[in-house]
């Protein structure tokens, strides 16, 4: 036991506790999810002697990832029902992590659904070598492949990941620029305002996971898109917050209506004007808006 009670697997696994709730988010894009990994992970390290682990971070890491993607599979089956577009979970990020540019473009809603489209593994060893920066022997014990065939994924992952991630990421000043004069426009039903915001090829993906009214498929363009925004948001009078809020890294915001929480609205900005928004309303991924969560890659 420490001087202070506790045991030292349990100071262990604590000091470790974010960095593994990260990895386990980046791989299922749920908070919910995590938590769940996380605690099989915890029930599988108080059975271990810490006396025989030589890294303790690396051997966390890969029960964390092992059992991750055994919970993709349960949520394969949920995605494929769920009603409408789905969105990752969005967390309520401290600034600090806005300041890390590689972790905050890893976790922002942009790149979570490029995440989507690779294979469990691959986004694994994705996430592990680019995110996190694990050797490839670390890997390959965490997804039961050879170093070798790990290369090999981890390119093709990336190759693919490349193909499809946005061009480029503005900085926070730019984003929230661009939210500032997004939030204007909304407020005042200016629709010249939000043509101006948005890049011409802009992008709305909303999900309200069949509870709340969101719009079936993404919206394509900027006029359909202003169109929308104006006659859905903009009629239903929703008081935006006034204090910064940063989620997953970037400048958001949240969306009340009547003082009640009704989404949280992400975007992604390039050469100052909006190319992606992504609008989450479904309730059961709102449970994380009240406060921070701390990731971190270390």
């Amino acid at each position: 036991m420490s001087e202070h009670g506790t045991d030292p697997a349990t100071e262990t696994f604590v000091a470790l506790r974010n960095l593994l709730f990260t990895v386990a988010y980046e791989m299922l894009g749920s908070a919910a999810d995590a938590e769940d990994v996380l605690q099989e992970t915890w029930l599988r390290w108080v059975e271990v002697d810490p006396g025989q682990v030589r890294d303790p971070r690396a051997y966390l890491v890969r029960i964390t990832t092992r059992q991750s993607l055994n919970r993709i599979r349960t949520l394969r089956h949920r995605k494929e029902a769920y009603v409408g577009s789905w969105l990752p979970e969005p967390l309520i990020t401290a600034p600090d992590v806005a300041e890390d540019v590689e972790l905050a473009e890893s976790v922002s809603m942009a790149l979570m659904l490029v995440l989507e489209t690779l294979s469990p593994t691959e986004r694994a060893v994705f996430v592990l070598r680019e995110v996190f920066d694990l050797d490839y022997d670390e890997i390959a014990s965490a997804v039961d492949k050879s170093p070798g065939a790990v290369r090999q994924i981890a390119h093709r992952a990336r190759r693919h990941v490349d193909a499809r991630r946005p061009r480029k990421t503005a900085s926070a000043s730019e984003t929230r620029a661009a939210l500032e004069s997004f939030r204007r426009a909304l407020e005042t039903g200016d629709l010249q305002g939000l043509l101006d915001v948005l890049a011409p090829h802009v992008v709305l993906v909303s999900d309200g996971g069949g509870v709340k009214q969101a719009a079936p498929r993404p919206i394509t363009t900027s006029g359909k898109v202003a169109r929308f925004i104006i006659g859905g948001l903009g009629k239903q009078k929703v008081t935006l917050t006034s204090d910064p809020t940063v989620v997953n890294g970037s400048p958001a915001l949240v969306m009340r209506l009547d003082g009640d929480v009704d989404g949280v609205l992400a975007f992604h900005v390039e050469d100052a004007r909006i190319t992606g928004l992504y609008y989450v309303r479904n309730p059961e991924k709102l449970t994380r808006v009240a406060s921070e969560t701390p990731l971190t890659v270390r």
